[in-house]
C-alpha cells in the first residue's frame, strides 16, 4: 500500500498531474520548497517537510531533507518488527513512495555558468533520498523519471506492485545517481586538467536500440557521451531512411571526422570505415564527383560524409547510385526533394562542423579500456622538411598536405595518393608497407602518374620508394624514424623525388 509520497522535483514537467493522481488515490504528499509551492499553486494538499522534520529549510536551501524523521521513514524495512517499534516510539510515519530529480548540474556546465552557479547546483539531499528509498526498494518506491508517472500510478490505483517492477525502479534510481555522480566528478577533473585520472568514471545515454551489432547474431545498443559539444554522428539528426545499423555508425563516423578537417567543400565517400575517395573542390558537387570517381566500384553500398551544405546538384549525382547514409551539414530544400525519393536512404543533418580543442578517443579491449588524447597537431608548409636534394613545389606541397589529412583517417598500414585535393589511391589495412604502395597503385588504375604520396608510419626499406617511383609519383610525405631513413632518402634522390618529413606518425587501428 502507498500512503505516503515525498515529491522533490527539479524538472516539474507533468509533476502536477502526477501529484493529483496520487492524491485522488489517496495517497498522502510531502514536498519542500519549489515543488511544495507549485503543488498548493494547483489546490493539491501538502505537508512541508519543515512540518516532518520539525526544522526549518536553511543555509539558502542546502539543507532541507536530511533528517531521521525523513531517513527513518524511507529506510524501515517494513518486515523488521524491530524497526516499526523504532519508527512507532518516535512517531515517524513510513514513506513510501519517492519522487526525486536533481538539480540541473549538467545545464549549468553546458551553459557555461560561473563556478559558484554550478556549485549550488550540486544536489545534496536528492541524490541521499534516492540512494536510501533504491536500497530499501522492496518497501519503498522510487521514481527519478517522468515516463515512469503513469506506469507507476496505474499500477498503484490496482494495487499490482511487482517486486520485478520495484526492483526495475531501483536499477534505474542507481543508474541516475551514478550518472550524476560522473559528471560532476568529470568536471572536476576538467577544471584541474586531470585528463587521466587513476579512477575512470564514464557515462552515455542510450539513444536507441540497435536491430543488430556488427553481425546478424550479435545484439546492440547506441549511447552518447554526455559531454560531447560538437557536432558527430552521436548529436546528428536522421531525416529519412532505415532505422541506423551498428556498421552504419561506425563508418558515419569514420566519414564526418574526416571532412571536419577541411575548411575548403569537401566529400568523403566511405566503405567499412577507410575512405574510398576523399575530395576538396570550391563547390561541394565538384568535391563530391571527384571523390566518387577515386574508385566507383568501391564505392557501391557507401556512406558520403559533407562538410557543407547537400544542394541540388550534389543530391542529383547521387539520385542513380546505392548509397547507404548521407551525412552533411544541412541538406537544401531542392536536395531533400530529389533524395527523398529513394525511401531507404539514411539522410543525417549536423549542423556545426566545429571541432572540441581537445577530444578523447577511447577504445575496448578484453576486460579494459584504453584512453588516449584525439587532438592533432596542425601541419603547414612551416612545419615540413625538406630532406631530399629537390625540393617541392608549391602544387606538391599542397596535394601533400591534402594527402596527410587523409592518411590520419585511414586504418594502418596505410598509404593515400593524390592530386589536385583529390585522392587517386588508397591502400589501407596493410600488413606491409610496400603492399600498401602496391594497392594505392592498383587501386588507381593509372590515375596516379604525377600523384603525392603519404605514408602513415615511416618506410622501413627502400622497397616503397621504388614501386612509388614506378607509378609516377613525385613527392613524397612520411613522419621519418627509421633506421634506414637514409637509405629511404637516397632512393628519393635517385628518382627525382621530393621528400618530407613531419615527424608526426598516424597509426590508426
Amino acid at each position: 500500500m502507498i500512503k505516503t509520497a515525498l515529491i522533490s522535483v527539479s524538472n516539474k514537467e507533468n509533476i502536477v498531474d502526477f501529484a493529483r493522481q496520487l492524491s485522488k488515490l489517496g495517497v498522502r504528499i510531502i514536498s519542500t520548497g519549489n515543488t511544495a509551492k507549485l503543488l498548493k499553486k494547483n489546490k493539491i494538499n501538502v505537508t512541508l517537510v519543515s512540518e516532518i522534520t520539525e526544522f526549518p529549510e536553511m543555509l539558502d536551501g542546502r539543507l532541507k531533507s536530511i533528517h531521521p524523521n525523513i531517513f527513518a521513514g524511507i529506510l524501515a524495512d517494513r518486515k523488521n518488527k524491530k524497526h516499526i517499534n523504532e519508527l512507532k516510539k518516535l512517531k515517524i510515519n513510513p514513506i513510501d513512495l519517492i519522487v526525486i530529480n536533481f538539480y540541473p548540474f549538467e545545464e549549468a556546465v553546458k551553459n557555461n555558468s560561473k563556478l559558484n552557479k554550478i556549485i549550488e547546483n550540486i544536489d545534496v539531499g536528492g541524490p541521499a533520498l534516492v540512494r536510501a528509498a533504491a536500497k530499501n526498494y522492496q518497501n519503498v518506491l522510487v521514481i527519478v523519471d517522468k515516463n515512469d508517472y503513469n506506469d507507476v500510478i496505474e499500477k498503484i490505483r490496482n494495487k499490482k506492485i511487482s517486486d520485478d517492477f520495484k526492483a526495475k525502479l531501483a536499477s534505474k534510481a542507481f543508474s541516475y545517481t551514478a550518472r550524476y555522480e560522473t559528471i560532476i566528478n568529470n568536471y572536476f577533473n576538467s577544471i584541474t586538467k586531470n585528463n587521466f585520472p587513476d579512477i575512470l568514471n564514464l557515462t552515455f545515454k542510450k539513444i536507441q536500440n540497435l536491430r543488430y551489432g556488427e553481425n546478424p547474431h550479435q545484439s546492440a545498443s547506441f549511447y552518447r557521451d554526455v559531454f560531447i559539444n560538437e557536432s558527430c554522428v552521436s548529436t546528428a539528426k536522421q531525416l529519412q531512411g532505415k532505422e541506423l545499423s551498428f556498421n552504419n555508425i561506425l563508418d558515419i563516423d569514420a566519414a564526418f571526422e574526416l571532412v571536419k578537417d577541411f575548411e575548403k567543400p569537401t566529400a568523403a565517400v566511405i566503405k567499412h570505415t577507410n575512405p574510398c575517395g576523399v575530395a576538396s573542390a570550391e563547390t561541394i558537387e565538384s568535391a563530391y564527383k571527384k571523390a566518387h570517381e577515386t574508385d566507383p566500384m568501391a564505392a557501391f553500398g557507401s556512406i558520403v560524409a559533407l562538410n557543407k551544405n547537400c544542394n541540388s546538384a550534389t543530391a542529383k549525382l547521387m539520385k542513380s547510385l546505392f548509397i547507404e547514409v548521407v551525412i552533411c551539414t544541412k541538406f537544401e530544400k531542392g536536395a531533400l526533394e530529389i533524395l527523398k525519393e529513394k525511401k531507404n536512404l539514411r539522410l543525417l543533418e549536423a549542423v556545426n562542423v566545429k571541432k572540441q580543442k581537445i577530444g578523447y578517443d577511447l577504445k575496448k579491449v578484453k576486460g579494459g579500456i584504453l584512453l588516449q588524447t584525439d587532438n592533432w597537431p596542425e601541419i603547414s608548409e612551416k612545419n615540413l622538411k625538406i630532406v631530399t636534394k629537390r625540393k617541392p613545389t608549391k602544387e606538391e606541397i599542397n596535394a601533400l598536405l591534402f594527402a596527410y589529412k587523409v592518411n590520419k583517417h585511414v586504418k594502418s598500414n596505410s598509404i593515400v595518393l593524390a592530386k589536385d585535393n583529390v585522392t587517386v589511391g588508397i591502400g589501407a589495412g596493410q600488413m606491409s608497407r610496400v603492399d600498401a604502395v602496391k594497392l594505392a597503385v592498383m587501386k588507381s588504375e593509372g590515375k596516379c602518374n604525377a600523384s603525392v604520396m603519404s605514408s602513415d608510419a615511416f618506410f622501413p626499406f627502400r622497397d616503397g620508394i621504388d614501386e612509388a617511383a614506378k607509378a609516377g609519383i613525385t613527392a613524397i610525405i612520411q613522419p621519418c624514424g627509421s633506421i634506414r631513413d637514409e637509405e629511404v632518402i637516397e632512393a628519393a634522390n635517385q628518382y627525382n623525388m621530393a621528400m618530407v618529413f613531419t615527424g608526426i606518425r598516424l597509426f590508426r587501428h
